[in-house]
């Protein structure tokens, strides 16, 4: 390529850091191609999971958290990505076309990139020490700026959302199919490119609090203090859009990015929840009930500070880049 876009190293190393990207169930459900002058994003449905997430907005969002991440790193390497999301109505798998301007990396691109490959889904208990306001508003901020609207939830609203939690687990551990995905993409074994490894995954009690956090296969994690389960004062935060379609989506996987790696940089541990929204009865509830009916619901993010002494955690596997990226064809 030409010194007016990346070279192929570049990119590699961009798309790599893009792949560092959470997911549903960590399935990674991306594929690029890499083109003459640009790069390309595409939605990998042969990895959807259709008992979890039978809309594909899990996935959809998991792309767009990939995207936010390529941007970032592109930054941090002295380009800024010119996306077109969506570029081609015949192709919805194709989920953005990006271009590339040179730009000169400051040191919040540098510092935002460096966050990639420490952020962590942390399912633990977190302690008890309560989020600052001034976090939240920017965590707030920094999804807005994505065009994606946020909110803490708090008191009756609150309650609501634990209680749609709680029925949509319900709903899915009833399900045969939901039941096997589960076995399927949780507790993979030590090796694997994909899925969530048991070291990963707390052993014991999921409750925490009025919190019940999603069952997954047999864990390892431990968690570091007991009274933690019923003390974790973790705060939850939800993404919504004006609509709910598949641009919505995307953009709202590119927020997830922007606030996990914020709440990252302030040292927070961070996961998303996506349980009560990929149930149609309690997705409902939680838009009428939680968010007044006046957005569509993406994603739930509860951020908090981790366990006292919580045991760094480890980074879960990632699909060779060699699986995900190939040149384009040419015409």
């Amino acid at each position: 390529m030409g010194r007016d876009r990346p070279d192929e190293n570049t990119l590699r190393a961009a798309v790599a850091l893009a792949c560092r990207a959470p997911s549903v169930h960590n399935t990674q459900p991306w594929r690029w191609e890499l083109g003459e002058h640009s790069l390309h994003l595409y939605a990998d449905r042969s990895r959807a999971l259709p008992a979890i997430d039978p809309l594909g907005a899990d996935l959809t969002i998991s792309c767009g958290a990939a995207l936010h991440h390529l941007r970032v790193g592109l930054a941090a390497l002295g380009w800024r990505a010119v996306v077109h999301r969506l570029p081609n109505p015949a192709q919805p798998d194709h989920l953005a076309a990006i271009e590339f301007q040179p730009c000169e990396p400051n040191e919040a691109h540098v510092a935002l990139a460096a966050t990639i490959p420490n952020r962590r889904t942390d399912r633990r208990a977190f302690s008890s020490w309560t989020v600052p306001t001034g976090i939240i508003d920017q965590l707030v901020a920094d999804a807005r700026a994505e065009g994606v609207e946020a909110q803490e939830v708090l008191g009756r609203a609150r309650d609501e959302l634990l209680m749609a939690i709680a029925t949509a687990a319900a709903a899915q551990e009833a399900d045969p199919a939901y039941r096997a995905e589960i076995r399927e993409w949780t507790g993979v074994y030590p090796g694997a490119s994909a899925g969530v490894p048991a070291t990963n995954i707390p052993a014991g009690s999921r409750q925490y609090g009025n919190l019940q956090m999603r069952e997954l296969a047999a864990g390892e994690l431990l968690q570091t203090d007991r009274l933690q389960l019923s003390q974790d004062a973790g705060s939850l935060i939800v993404l919504s859009t004006s609509s709910d379609d598949e641009l919505s989506r995307l953009r709202a996987g590119e927020a997830t990015s922007a606030v996990l790696l914020e709440a990252t940089s302030a040292g927070l541990a961070s996961c998303p929840l996506s349980q009560p929204l990929e149930v149609v009865e309690t997705k409902d509830l939680v838009r009428d009930q939680v968010l007044g009916g006046s957005t569509c619901p993406q994603l739930v993010i509860r951020v908090g500070w981790a366990g006292f002494n919580a045991d760094p955690l480890p980074a879960t596997p990632r699909r060779p880049l060699a699986d995900v990226l190939t040149r384009q064809e040419r015409s």
